[in-house]
């Protein structure tokens, strides 16, 4: 049986380098995707990610990494969705950008590090509205896992020290002091309409870095 290739959405932060672990772990194949933000130091984050990566491919050798600008996607989100809603709609690009990977790839699902109810955009309500942003099957495989132990397992595999140094993820920047927590699918689509949904997908991918570490 050919192993399952995996598109695995990674932020700097301590959870979805652990996500992608799990997955090497199961002997899957996972490919890396990381949104970064354009108002941040870019070469910084981008630093801190490729090291993440190098880390993550002592367990799989050659581990492609898609380094994607997000910075036309957020400028367009910044104009035309308020900020209570913003962090959802983000995180719904994402997804659709993801999913062409995920197809270009001839990949089988996408991984994301979400962890239930620990954030904004991680309560039961928005994950469903996030989700529903593709139409591919999402895996998350940290989604009921305690934080301590998802910790204890970043600290085993070596990437909790770098996970841990700061850097600006794109989901938290400029939204709402309280974001939306029980969204509603039919109030997201209904904002969406002011983005330029197919062009921004685009531009993501036609502006995206690969490498091979």
């Amino acid at each position: 049986m050919a192993k399952m290739k995996l598109i695995v959405l990674m932020s700097g932060g301590i959870d979805s380098p652990v996500a992608a672990w799990q997955m090497i772990n199961l002997d899957c194949k996972v490919i890396l995707v990381h949104f970064h933000n354009y108002s941040s130091n870019d070469s910084a984050v981008k630093e801190k990610i490729v090291k993440l990566t190098e880390v993550l491919s002592k367990y799989q050798p050659k581990l492609k990494l898609y380094l994607i600008n997000f910075k036309e996607v957020q400028t367009e989100i910044i104009k035309f969705i308020p900020s209570k809603l913003r962090m959802i709609i983000t995180r719904r690009m994402m997804l659709r950008i993801a999913s062409k990977i995920l197809e270009k790839e001839k990949a089988d699902a996408l991984v994301t590090g979400d962890n239930l109810a620990q954030v904004a955009s991680q309560t039961l309500e928005n994950l469903n509205v996030i989700h529903k942003a593709t139409e591919h099957p999402i895996l998350t495989p940290l989604l009921g896992e305690n934080k301590l132990d998802i910790i204890k397992t970043a600290r085993k595999i070596g990437t909790y020290e770098l996970s841990i140094l700061p850097y600006s993820d794109c989901c938290s920047f400029l939204i709402d002091k309280h974001p939306e927590t029980k969204a509603k699918i039919e109030q997201i689509t209904d904002v969406e309409k002011n983005l330029r949904i197919e062009h921004l997908v685009s531009k993501g991918l036609e502006t995206s870095e690969i490498k091979i570490i």
